[in-house]
């Protein structure tokens, strides 16, 4: 292992052999921890050395089997080089010919290890950076796959979620191709369920998706604004609203950082840039979450921003900034 961790890549790349490779996977095939870890270990150093391109043609079948293997450490050395290979031009072909392949990554998202399951999401999210990837991943039997996997319980629910949104995240085609599939409508429903922490998982990852200006124009073509205003005005019948509303920014810090977030993005973006018709009924939406806050919203971000989180520093200084643009549109859209 040290002899293989101090050879230059470009050494490794020149000296290593398929058949040398075959050996090494081999004697992962066994319940002794050390060995598989040790073998993990090297080869990691030496997969990385080769390129996509060689480890699809080559080692197609030994990564396959990585998927399924009962150690966790193998899972994620599998879903990491197809990570690899899913993100090259030339590779990825290979891989998406291999339906089984592909629906063992999907299976990954469910599995009970979160590591496992984070390198797989990785892994699909990548493979959706094309077209030819989004089409593999949501008009083939894998959207299936997919949707099997999302019922096994509430969490892997929320995991194929995360997915969705960072793949709607990239571009306005691959937020088509989420909505289309039903993901983002079912992620949208969840904001008005009985379970609040599911509620506030919801929150969290609608914000996520108003992070890209097409994911913000979609959001309010679909009416959230109108579903979160609800939520907040229900806020005093609701014993358990300080999980998941704005106005829990003073006694729940996990909180904090959406709240703030949600609240500058809105102000900052309402422009009128992408949706002119409805700047009037948002500023006044904004405003009325913002006066939620506290009875001195203000004193109350400058509190918060003083605290030891650069997060919070950066959300704070975004309301500061977009509090003056607001007063003055208000002036010019008042009677």
């Amino acid at each position: 292992k040290t002899a293989i961790l101090s050879i230059p890549l470009s050494a490794l790349r020149d000296s290593v052999t398929g058949q040398r490779l075959d050996v090494i996977f081999s004697l992962l095939n066994t319940h002794e921890r050390e060995q598989i870890e040790l073998c993990v270990d090297i080869l990691e150093r030496i997969l990385l050395a080769l390129s996509p391109v060689y480890l699809s043609q080559n080692f197609r079948d030994a990564l396959q089997s990585g998927l399924t293997h009962h150690d966790e450490g193998v899972n994620i050395l599998a879903l990491k080089q197809i990570g690899r290979i899913v993100a090259h031009a030339e590779s990825v072909t290979e891989i998406m010919n291999n339906e089984e392949l592909l629906r063992e990554v999907v299976h990954c998202v469910g599995g009970d290890n979160m590591a496992v399951a984070k390198q797989a999401i990785a892994s699909l999210s990548k493979l959706s950076h094309s077209k030819p990837g989004l089409d593999k991943l949501f008009r083939t039997g894998l959207l299936e796959d997919l949707k099997d996997v999302m019922g096994t319980s509430d969490i892997v629910r929320y995991r194929v979620y995360e997915l969705v949104v960072d793949i709607a995240s990239v571009s306005a085609i691959s937020l088509g191709y989420c909505a289309s599939s039903g993901f983002i409508s079912q992620l949208l429903a969840e904001l008005t369920g009985e379970d609040v922490l599911i509620r506030a998982t919801a929150i969290e990852m609608v914000t996520s998706l108003a992070q890209s200006q097409h994911g913000r124009q979609h959001l309010a073509q679909q009416g959230v604004m109108d579903k979160i205003s609800n939520m907040i005005r229900g806020a005093d019948t609701d014993p358990f609203s300080s999980l998941y509303l704005p106005m829990a920014l003073d006694t729940d810090q996990a909180m904090v950082g959406v709240a703030l977030d949600t609240l500058g993005l809105l102000g900052s973006t309402v422009e009128g840039k992408q949706v002119e018709h409805q700047t009037e009924d948002l500023l006044a939406l904004t405003e009325s979450w913002f006066l939620l806050l506290a009875k001195q919203p203000m004193d109350m971000i400058s509190t918060i921003s003083t605290q030891p989180f650069p997060e919070l520093h950066c959300c704070g200084l975004r309301i500061f900034t977009v509090a003056p643009h607001r007063q003055q549109q208000r002036r010019n859209t008042s009677p």
